[in-house]
């Protein structure tokens, strides 16, 4: 058995029993869905930021539920790599002083940063799971969230949340049809391997 069979292995596990993250994904499109409705709001970017960054607190519990909803499994003792997924979250979490600098400064800049973020963190993902649709959508929320936040009025700000609701929707069946397509391979796989 090689080495990168092995790896293979624990990477295709890790996809099909959490289901390439879908309940974060799913939970975050939700978000996003809210995170629209406060930016249609007729209050000043400063105030739809302070409520977006907010939201964001409810990510953790919502994939949570979700993960119940969808029966994915969120610790896999014997999968060595398991807990990278989590630091590979956690990691966004550095560039939120980016965030709170943009917020202090150039409010209106705030939701176009948290937008390129998301999209940004997603890319170690394509590797995580073994799945192209990951390093796609990263690149298309990243550069569609600056593209739209460096050309819209200050009133239209509303479509960034929007396209990565759209973009998340997209993502999510992506992630779906790729583990559907590894479902049948994971005990074939994991008996070669082991």
């Amino acid at each position: 058995m090689s080495a990168q069979l092995n790896l293979d292995a624990l990477r295709l596990e890790l996809s099909v029993k959490a289901k390439n993250g879908l309940d974060f994904i799913v939970a975050a499109s939700l978000i996003w869905s809210a995170i629209t409705l406060i930016w249609m709001l007729p209050n000043s970017p400063g105030r739809n930021g302070l409520f977006t960054f907010c939201l964001g607190g409810v990510m953790l519990p919502m994939a949570l539920l979700f993960s119940k909803v969808f029966r994915t499994t969120w610790t896999i003792k014997d999968n060595p790599i398991q807990p990278l997924g989590l630091w590979l979250n956690f990691a966004q979490l550095f560039y939120f002083p980016i965030l709170i600098f943009i917020y202090s400064k150039y409010p209106q800049y705030f939701v176009m940063t948290y937008g390129i973020i998301t999209g940004a963190h997603f890319f170690p993902y394509a590797w995580f799971y073994n799945t192209k649709s990951f390093a796609v959508m990263a690149g298309v929320i990243a550069v569609g969230c600056l593209l739209l936040g460096t050309r819209l009025p200050v009133d239209k700000l509303y479509y960034i949340p929007g396209f990565i609701v759209a973009s998340l929707l997209v993502l999510a069946g992506w992630l779906y049809l790729d583990y559907q397509k590894k479902r049948p391979h994971y005990p074939a796989l994991v008996a070669v391997a082991a």
